[in-house]
């Protein structure tokens, strides 16, 4: 833990240190640094599993501490870790990332096919791999109503309990059950393997 001076601008008048909620509603640069430091990987992550795509999970984590930079007033003094706060953005931006993405590869259809050129760097296997089994799962989410897929992502993959998910989606508890509880029902009827890796047992509101 950091420790600050009593001049400093996280603490108050009386010397009591500032929650990290509290800095970083009131625009504390620095804290701001720590958050980026602390949850982009889990951003990154998180923003993988939504766009299948490398590059584009880079922009969404970009896109995604910008936004809370601009939402930081809207932050709840209370509370613990801004994590689930930041997934709730990313799930935005990554929604906006993939529209403009879809119109982009739209674009590039209509243009006169460009002679392949063969990739055979070997570090990319894995890559691809994992490209394929996220193709799959995509597949099997695109069964479900968005409000569905955004608490399996935000319960399943990225390990938030239903009151992080809730206070990610702005949505009650019992919203966060009912849309987890009918999703898994959904997957489930799905012939495909993929659908047993969106339907595990890694739920944060278990813990």
């Amino acid at each position: 833990m950091r420790h600050r001076e009593l001049n400093d601008p996280g603490r108050t008048e009386q010397g009591v240190e500032l929650s990290q909620r509290a800095r970083v509603r009131a625009g504390d640069h620095d804290e701001f640094g720590v958050l980026f430091c602390e949850h982009a990987r889990a951003v990154y992550n998180h923003a993988f599993r939504l766009t299948g795509n490398w590059s584009a999970a880079e922009e969404v984590v970009s896109l995604t501490f910008l936004e809370a930079w601009r939402l930081r007033g809207t932050v709840r003094p209370d509370g613990g870790s801004l994590l689930p706060w930041l997934l709730g953005i990313a799930l935005n931006v990554a929604r906006n990332v993939s529209r403009a993405a879809r119109r982009q590869q739209a674009a590039m259809d209509r243009l006169p096919k460009a002679p392949d050129v063969p990739d055979f760097a070997d570090d990319l296997a894995g890559r691809i791999d994992d490209a394929e089994r996220l193709e799959k799962i995509h597949a099997a989410l695109s069964t479900l109503r968005r409000t569905e897929r955004d608490v399996l992502a935000l319960c399943v993959w990225s390990g938030l309990n239903y009151a992080e998910a809730a206070e990610a989606l702005g949505v009650p508890v019992g919203t966060i059950r009912s849309r987890l509880s009918r999703a898994r029902r959904k997957l489930q009827r799905e012939p495909s393997a993929a659908s047993e890796q969106v339907t595990g047992d890694r739920v944060g509101g278990t813990r």
